[in-house]
């Protein structure tokens, strides 16, 4: 933003960070109770109806992006889920001890925490790191996206309420004020707290690494689903299109490409029709609208994120059926020369055509090694042959079984995934996690070893069996 300098910057951070340790001190050595009470209290304040419709209709009016009833269902399931996964765990003193091995492990808080906020989160995402930074007894200073920076000061204050009334200091939930927020001043928070939380663009995730600061960061999404000669197609076009068009593809784990069997493409296109998607014949009006400055950049138009899918096929200058919930479009290639093949957070799919499973399995890969590495894909399979081949040969952290990518990554209620709102890639991704980012992460430990005496094993029993003394 204009008027903002690297000093300005720098001195403004150095202030919140100085507020943010001073409260960090005053919660730093709370007991279990006091924890468990905190974040019991948050969760319930924030759920409540009221709350989440404030949220969600501030974040329609900042951003534009999505829709309301998903961003009602979205903020509640996230809070239930992680609520529900924490709230028994124990986070303060001894929380593991191994006899056997003569330790204890202890957990302590991280500290302070810089927590990036995405533009296409600016609700979710706030909530759930507050949710696991009361639990680890850290302190947060938020950094939204300009086009969410009310939404995220918004649930800042309502924090300090909480706090204030339970006699705990505001400061341990603090945000950069809506008229700072800027690259610039996210970009020297990273800089100057204990811990990095980082969602957001590619461009943030790789300044988070590049601070000096440890991070835990979140790399791109571009889920590819694949369908094969097994695949219940009613069951998988419903499932795909809940995924793309929850929140109008707004989320980072909604579906991107669909690489079908030949043998049953036009079924399962014909499926998908049933489901509201539309085949266009339009490939380079798509393509255009979303990517107007092709081949120049990948940039995406942000006129067609998480927008109605009438404003894409005008952008485009297509006509679409009335009922059409999202825009099928056929490729051929993946990479530089074909951007429908990468990440499009809008309701748009590339369609892709292969033999067998070891084709598109292939494919998969070529895909994420263009845009989307290590996030997710998934596969629509009956055949657990298919499904093992998928699963052990995609470079992914998260593999979908026969489920809408969107509505499981992130957690619910019919898949096993922590809640969380970021999703590390692991190294092909290019994060040092390669899991959903959850509580396990907001903390430091201590292990406190006494003697013990172990045995020391002799040749013959470490390698006898081996054959390798022969």
């Amino acid at each position: 933003m204009a008027g903002i300098t690297e000093i300005t910057a720098k001195e403004y951070v150095a202030a919140l960070v100085e507020r943010s340790r001073a409260a960090f001190k005053k919660i730093e050595y709370m007991s279990q109770e006091e924890v468990d009470h905190m974040v019991a209290k948050i969760s319930w304040e924030l759920d409540k109806e009221e709350v989440r419709q404030t949220l969600a209709d501030m974040a329609m009016e900042e951003s534009g992006f999505g829709d309301i009833p998903s961003k009602l269902a979205k903020v509640d399931s996230k809070i239930r889920g992680v609520y529900s996964e924490i709230k028994h765990r124990k986070t303060v003193g001894v929380i593991e001890e191994n006899k056997e091995m003569g330790y204890r492990k202890l957990a302590k808080p991280a500290g302070v925490i810089g927590a990036i906020i995405p533009s296409t989160q600016p609700d979710m995402t706030p909530i759930t790191t507050a949710l696991f930074a009361m639990k680890s007894r850290d302190t947060v200073i938020f950094a939204p996206h300009p086009s969410g920076r009310k939404v995220g000061m918004y649930i800042t204050e309502l924090l300090q309420d909480i706090l204030e009334g339970e006699g705990l200091p505001r400061d341990v939930f603090l945000c950069v004020e809506p008229e700072m927020c800027s690259e610039l001043v996210s970009r020297e928070l990273m800089s100057q707290v204990n811990l990095v939380l980082a969602t957001g663009g590619g461009a943030m995730v790789k300044a988070a690494y590049s601070s000096g600061t440890p991070a835990y960061g979140v790399g791109a999404g571009n889920g590819v689903m694949v369908i094969d000669d097994t695949a219940d197609l009613k069951d998988m076009a419903l499932k795909v299109r809940m995924s793309k068009t929850f929140d109008k593809a707004a989320g980072c784990s909604c579906d991107n490409s669909l690489v079908i069997f030949d043998s049953v493409y036009d079924e399962a296109v014909a499926a998908l029709e049933g489901e509201g998607a539309f085949l266009t014949k339009d490939h380079d009006a798509i393509r255009k609208a979303i990517f107007p400055g092709w081949p120049k950049d990948h940039i995406i138009n942000t006129d067609v994120v998480a927008k109605p899918v009438e404003t894409i096929a005008d952008i485009a200058g297509i006509s679409i059926p009335e009922g059409t919930q999202f825009i099928l479009v056929e490729e051929s290639g993946t990479g530089h020369d074909y951007p429908l093949s990468g990440e499009k957070l809008c309701l748009v799919i590339a369609l892709y055509r292969v033999k067998n499973i070891e084709e598109a399995t292939k494919l998969v890969n070529e895909i994420h090694s263009y845009s989307g590495a290590g996030h997710s894909c998934g596969i629509y399979s009956n055949s657990e042959e298919n499904i093992m081949h998928f699963a052990t040969y995609t470079h992914t952290v998260r593999v979908n079984n026969n489920l809408p990518n969107a509505l499981v990554n992130t957690g619910s209620w019919t898949a096993g995934y922590p809640f969380s709102a970021s999703l590390g890639c692991g190294t092909w991704g290019g994060n040092s996690c390669a899991k959903n980012v959850d509580l396990e992460y907001y903390m430091n430990y201590t292990y406190l070893a006494t003697e013990i005496e172990r045995h020391i094993p002799t040749d013959e029993e470490l390698w006898g069996d081996t054959g390798v003394m022969e």
